[in-house]
């Protein structure tokens, strides 16, 4: 089987001269590493591939630990579908490393209509946008600003599921035809190990290569950036890199940083290129090494640097690339483009591209408004309550029409998978204190007072407001709404959820998961009630009597069966908004004074 460029394995067919996988017709994205690792372990099928072989193989002359390629063993059996205990594909052997033991068959040619018009780890696609075209049309202002000459590194960054990635590819869709235009991808990866130097620019090189030819790229290289033709095997042959490493011997790593910087100018004198850098929060500090050394220098170079990252994993992990980009920022070297949620206008503009035709028995403004306040308008959220409804068969299309076979309401309640996995990712990267400040957070409502979860906590106020504070500050969860004024005089700070689709999706998810211990809405029942009775007693003895001597009429009284009712607050001094705060009270009571003029709770106020 020697020589053939095509091999099947059903149901995955790969190309080893493209260096492409497709299960049927659908290609599957690789990292170039990790196809050369697939590459290997099919020459080598006869016989156990040790660790010290793959790295020898895949990452000659480069210093890597074993985590990487155990880790790229980990990406390829996630693709393939392949089990560790049960392999169809890939085996382990204890203590001599892996084996191939899937049939081979030789395959013929498949023509392929489509050309490789740019290193993106899959074709340019054109998704379904709304709401950005504003940033659409910046992009392509600094890209006509690349085209002159001027060297532009853009930041894209928002939280999880803000869009940065389908902005970014629909930008490039638009712009992928466009006469001597490069675009090339490298993706960062969270390493566990201690990780390869330059990872993702590593990648976009190999894919540049394939778009330039290797000499065209080679020869830049060669001439000003030899560390990096080194760090490219595939550009060299073995003779050539033995020479370069004698010449090379006891070059420091900051040497790379300069060469790489004087290629890109050359290769980018004639033609623009644009580099995307995705998920920059998980990058090694030698690509932001780089990063900042393109930003800063001066020669005029037709180069657009895209990079994308989520702000919160930077704090949470205190990653170097904040300090990066504010930097950066300071002196005009870079700029950032911060995506926001989507207005209730734009989710209705989605529904009404989504679902052509309308929906039977539900207005369309009506359907957007409940999933706007259900995913809080997060692209990503809104995108995979559509599909969940698709897929149960809650939504379905009949000549030409949608038709709705559930009530509305019930998308309160809905939390499709893959949106509930990200919730509980998010919060197990909180510590615990700030985990049962959250659960606590919960019962008081979506907008509450610190003064209000210290009560269901029994912590020291002080010490909830910085913990609400210093979440405030990253942007995460809580957002500050300003300050609130109790009966008793004491003034407390106001909060209010930030992610208001991330609170709801995570107490529907914990119904589903039966008591998932994650945030307030995940404590099982018992617990939950046990938070509402302490709440609600500590709120009742302020509601009692007030600073001025008056006596405000006590809270409304509602029974709880494990759920959360409503409590009543007086009056609030206001400062930057009127927070509601929401809670319960103890078991057995009856409600009493609903609507009282005194009572700024959430229950109260909407019945006045």
């Amino acid at each position: 089987m020697q020589g053939f460029q095509q091999l099947l394995f059903p149901p995955f067919r790969v190309d080893l001269s493209t260096e492409r996988l497709w299960r049927g017709e659908r290609e599957i994205a690789l990292r170039p590493k990790t196809f050369a690792v697939l590459r290997y372990l099919l020459e080598q099928r006869e016989q156990s591939v040790t660790i010290a072989a793959l790295l020898q193989a895949v990452w000659p002359d480069v210093i890597v630990s074993e985590a990487v390629p155990r880790m790229c063993i980990r990406e390829l059996r996630r693709v393939l579908g392949d089990d560790a205990t049960h392999p169809r594909f890939i085996a382990t052997h204890p203590r001599r490393g892996y084996r191939w033991i899937a049939p081979l068959t030789a395959a013929p040619p498949v023509a392929d209509s489509r050309l490789l018009v740019s290193g993106l780890q899959s074709a340019p696609r054109q998704p379904l946008l709304v709401g950005r075209e504003a940033q659409l049309a910046q992009l392509h202002g600094w890209l006509e600003e690349t085209r002159n000459g001027a060297r532009r590194i853009v930041f894209v960054t928002g939280e999880p599921g803000i869009g940065k990635t389908t902005l970014v590819e629909a930008f490039l869709a638009q712009v992928t035809n466009a006469d001597g235009l490069s675009i090339v991808q490298g993706q960062c990866v969270e390493q566990y190990g201690a990780g390869e130097a330059y990872l993702p620019i590593l990648e976009a090189l190999e894919r540049l290569g394939r778009i330039l030819g290797p000499e065209q790229l080679a020869g830049p290289l060669r001439q000003f950036a030899p560390m990096w033709l080194l760090e490219l095997p595939a550009l060299t042959k073995p003779a050539e890199r033995a020479q370069l490493q004698q010449q090379l011997a006891g070059a420091t790593r900051h040497r790379m940083l300069r060469e790489l910087a004087q290629a890109l100018e050359v290769l980018t004198a004639e033609y623009p290129l644009i580099v995307w850098l995705e998920d920059l929060h998980w990058s090694d500090y030698s690509t932001l090494d780089l990063v900042s050394t393109l930003a800063r220098r001066r020669e005029p170079a037709r180069l657009l640097v895209i990079g994308t990252y989520r702000p919160v994993n930077v704090l949470l992990s205190d990653h170097p690339l904040r300090v990066v980009k504010q930097e950066l920022q300071l002196h005009g070297h870079c700029q950032e483009l911060a995506l926001e949620l989507l207005t209730e206008m734009e989710v209705t503009a989605y529904l009404r591209t989504r679902l052509a035709g309308g929906v039977g028995r539900v207005p369309l403004q009506h359907l957007a408004r409940l999933i706007h306040q259900h995913t809080d308008g997060n692209p990503l959220f809104m995108v995979s309550v559509i599909n969940d409804l698709i897929e149960r068969g809650a939504l379905v299309e009949h000549a030409g029409q949608w038709d709705l076979r559930v009530a509305p309401e019930a998308l309160a309640v809905l939390t499709p998978a893959n949106i509930r996995h990200m919730i509980e990712q998010q919060l197990e990267r909180l510590s615990p204190e700030d985990q049962r400040m959250l659960e606590a957070a919960s019962v008081a409502g979506v907008e509450f007072s610190a003064a209000t979860v210290a009560t269901g906590t029994g912590r020291r106020p002080k010490t909830v407001e910085e913990q609400c504070a210093r979440l405030s500050r990253r942007g995460q969860w809580l957002q500050s709404q300003g300050a609130v004024e109790w009966p008793d005089g004491t003034l407390a700070p106001a909060i209010a959820s930030c992610m208001l689709c991330i609170r709801k999706c995570s107490m529907n998810a914990s119904h589903q998961a039966s008591g998932r211990n994650c945030t307030s809405a995940s404590v099982n029942d018992s617990k939950r009630r046990t938070r509402h009775t302490s709440t609600t007693l500590s709120l009742n003895s302020l509601c009692t009597s007030s600073a001025d001597g008056t006596r405000p009429k006590r809270c409304s009284i509602l029974s709880t069966q494990g759920k959360p009712p409503s409590v009543d607050r007086p009056p609030a001094k206001r400062y930057s908004s009127s927070p509601k705060l929401s809670g319960c009270s103890p078991p057995g009571r009856t409600r009493r004074n609903v609507g009282s003029t005194n009572c700024p709770c959430s229950s109260c106020a909407e019945r006045r």
